[in-house]
Parts: C-alpha cells; structure tokens; sequence
C-alpha cells in the first residue's frame, strides 16, 4: 500500500486542522489529482507508522467531501444549485418503484432555484412524477390557507407549478392536535419513503438551519420549537411588521434528522449570511451555529454568492473558486442529455 503525502493548503474542520490530500494509492481507485474537497482522518480510524513521516492505510480510511461552491450573484448561485438538483434526479433515474427524495427549505434563498427548477420542468428537461419531498418546518398555529404559512409557500412557489403528486409532497402539520405525535409520524415517513437523497437547506444569519436555532442540539429529531426573539424581529417583514401576528413556535426537523440526509446542499447568499458562512466553514463545530455540523457530513455542499464569501479568508476563497472547474462538471451533464450528447 502506498501512502498518502499532505499538500501545503489547509482548512479548519470540526476544530481539527487538516488537509486536502493527495492521493498516491492507486489499488484504492482514487485518481492522482487528489479527493474533491476535505479529506477528513478520524484519529480512531488512521494510525501513523512508527517512524514514518507520513501516514499509512493500515486502519479504516474514513473520508469527507466537502465543497464550497462560489458564484458571482444570486441569480448564478440558484441556477448552479438548480442544476445539481435537476441532475441528481435525473442520473438517479426514479421509477414508479424507485423515488427520488428530496428535502426542501422555504424562504426567500431557495426562490430563485424553485423558478429555475420550474423552468426545467416546463422545458421537458425534468419530471417531478417519482420525486418525494420533505419540507424542513412549519410554524405552529397558523392555517394551512394563510399567505405566509409554508404550505403556502411551498404550492405558490414552487408545487403547483411542477407534475409533483400532492400525497408526495410532505409539510409537517402546525394545526395537529398532538404535535409531538405529528413530529414522530414525520420522522417515520421519512424512513418509510427510505431516508432523503438529498436534502437543500438555507440558514439565518444566526447560523441556525431550519428552525434550529443556536443552542440546538446537533443530534436533534424533528421537534416543536419555541422561536427566538431574533427570528420573530426578522419575520415580522412578513406579518406587516406586526410582531403579535409572528408565531412564536414551529415545528422543525432536528440536524439529526438533516444530518441522516445521503446528501446535504446548503444555500448561503447575502452579505448578511457572511459570518454565519465563516462560522459554517472556517471554524469548528460549534451547537451555537447549527450549519457548522454539516462540516461532519460526508458529502456536504455549500453553494453562495460573492457577497456571502465576505468574512471568508482570501486563501479559502481562492482555494475553492480553483475547483470551480471541478465543481461545474457536476452539473454539465443536463445539457449533455438535452443535446443527446
């Protein structure tokens, strides 16, 4: 077995300094460039031979992909997180016995995704037909009708216009007589529909995913949340700015519940997200920055515009856009169908 040589970049993960690897192993299957993102070594999984200056492969490898994906606007970071999406269910070819599972957010980040997903739709280029979704919250008390609930949302901007079956279309019930019940059922259907593919999530300012704001557990399940009173001062913008009409409680998945995800992409634009982008990336895991637990997942991708990369390192920033050309190869291939190519 060969071994494995560090490079000089580096990054900070789950407070641990490590690496981007290069890979001299050739009976592992990997090729000589090197892994995409972090390559991750858990201490209980890698040893370093006795005398030697580098490390062997003597114990389990256990590695972690993790991409920062850096546009210049808004508008190119939805279309690129759009792609993914579209591509990743068309290469998983679902099937009246074979769904797709997606997770969702709501917000005003993923908007110009859903518009870009529509448009695939309308242009012949993806189905909704065997795709089942799991939305990420709820807000507890107000109707299902009401404009700014996010079974609203989710119909209005984004279901209503796609071939999606509604019995596969999954919003957690604010309204239920027993919340905690409704939580556990949810958890199970996602386990039943066979875990989710990929789960898209956006975040606060805060750092907080869903509604698991700092604090949170990192291994929670999907669970009523009481809302902080930062959250209630940013949505009133959508109760006329009448703080008494913001509910003050949701229902939520837990970041264990995200974390479960076989794959996670997480949707971080604005200036005003920039720290929160440091804390997800450049420092370790931290419960009062929920987004942060994702530097653990296995396969996690971050996809943010400009103005997000702003509290960011200059070295970070250039590390990642050099895997730009990388990165745009995961989302080629729908043009590659489109043209019979």
């Amino acid at each position: 077995m060969r071994r494995i040589r560090w490079t000089r970049r580096g990054l900070l993960c789950a407070g641990v300094y490590i690496r981007v690897l290069r890979l001299r192993a050739t009976r592992a299957g990997w090729g000589r460039s090197g892994l995409l993102g972090v390559g991750c070594f858990s201490c209980s999984s890698v040893g370093r031979a006795s005398g030697s200056t580098g490390l062997n492969l003597s114990w389990k490898l256990c590695v972690t992909i993790m991409r920062l994906v850096i546009l210049d606007n808004y508008d190119l970071a939805s279309e690129w997180a759009a792609k993914y999406i579209c591509n990743r269910i068309i290469q998983f070819r679902p099937g009246q016995d074979r769904y797709f599972t997606l997770g969702l957010p709501t917000g005003s980040t993923p908007l110009g995704c859903y518009k870009k997903l529509i448009e695939y739709h309308k242009n012949g280029d993806l189905s909704f037909k065997y795709v089942k979704t799991f939305n990420m919250d709820e807000y507890v008390g107000l109707p299902r009708n009401h404009p700014e609930s996010y079974h609203s949302y989710m119909w209005n901007n984004f279901f209503k216009h796609i071939d999606i079956d509604p019995n596969n279309a999954h919003i957690l019930d604010g309204n239920a007589t027993d919340l905690q019940a409704e939580c556990d059922a949810f958890e199970k259907k996602i386990k039943e529909a066979g875990g989710i593919d990929l789960f898209v999530g956006g975040i606060g300012p805060d750092g907080h995913i869903a509604f698991n704001e700092p604090g949170s557990s990192l291994v929670s399940r999907t669970r009523l949340k009481t809302l902080a009173m930062d959250t209630i001062l940013a949505n009133a913008k959508y109760f006329d700015g009448d703080l008494s009409k913001v509910p003050t409680m949701a229902l939520t998945v837990g970041v264990g519940t995200v974390m479960d995800a076989r794959e996670v992409m997480i949707l971080i634009t604005g200036a005003h997200k920039a720290f929160a982008l440091y804390k997800a990336i450049e420092e370790g895991v931290n419960h009062m920055w929920t987004v942060s637990a994702f530097q653990q997942h296995p396969r996690t991708i971050f996809v943010c515009d400009e103005d997000a990369t702003l509290e960011l390192r200059v070295k970070t920033v250039k590390y990642f856009k050099g895997l730009m050309h990388v990165h745009n190869k995961l989302v080629d291939p729908l043009y590659s169908m489109k043209e019979g190519n």
